[in-house]
């Protein structure tokens, strides 16, 4: 019983946090939850990150997806993650003291991938709120995604299902098309709030 009274008492600190930076910044946060564990296990397995050498994570948040990803690594994997809001690093930092958080969008990818003596990454999972963004921010983080990705690598991310069929949303996937070999999208994943789809572009 303790450990359940713990987890439920650590998910909602964390679900506290993540409502008050939302209310602050809604754009950069996009959502007023966060993900899932099931949406993050079908962000993780769409990435193939249990195979992957080099893993980077595009906005942690909280730590939704990251909680799900860390495990998966292989022992000998390099891995970080891409944070702009500076709370969220701080707690992800103190969270997983053993893994790495820059406070740092994630156009800069490939600045940390030299300094982690990298050229490119295998995988890239990311929880960013895209259809917050404008359209020139969305084409420097893809294009960032894409720059950092090794030829064939894997770029996976998430959509809500009532959204797909908004123009905004329609958009970033026709962005995902011009710039990856192949796109996929993951079966819907009805226990997230709100429900969600995975997409996952190939270099």
């Amino acid at each position: 019983m303790i450990p359940d009274r713990t987890g439920r008492k650590h998910a909602s600190v964390h679900g506290l946090k993540f409502l008050k930076e939302f209310i602050a910044n809604p754009g950069d946060v996009g959502s007023v939850t966060p993900s899932s564990k099931q949406l993050a296990a079908v962000v993780v397995e769409t990435a193939r990150v249990p195979q992957a050498k080099v893993v980077v994570e595009f906005g942690p948040g909280t730590g939704a997806i990251t909680q799900a990803l860390i495990p998966s690594l292989r022992p000998d994997a390099t891995f970080f993650a891409m944070e702009i809001n500076e709370d969220f690093v701080n707690l992800l930092r103190k969270q997983y003291p053993s893994a790495t958080f820059h406070h740092d969008s994630a156009e800069n990818t490939q600045k940390y991938l030299k300094k982690a003596g990298v050229e490119y990454c295998d995988a890239i999972v990311s929880g960013l709120p895209w259809t917050f963004f404008t359209e020139p921010l969305q084409e420097n983080l893809l294009d960032a995604a894409l720059h950092a990705l090794r030829p064939g690598g894997l770029f996976a991310t998430y959509v809500y299902v009532s959204s797909l069929p908004l123009p905004s949303s329609v958009k970033f996937r026709n962005k995902l098309k011009a710039r990856f070999s192949h796109v996929s999208m993951s079966r819907i994943v009805w226990r997230n709030v709100p429900p969600a789809i995975v997409v996952c572009g190939r270099k």
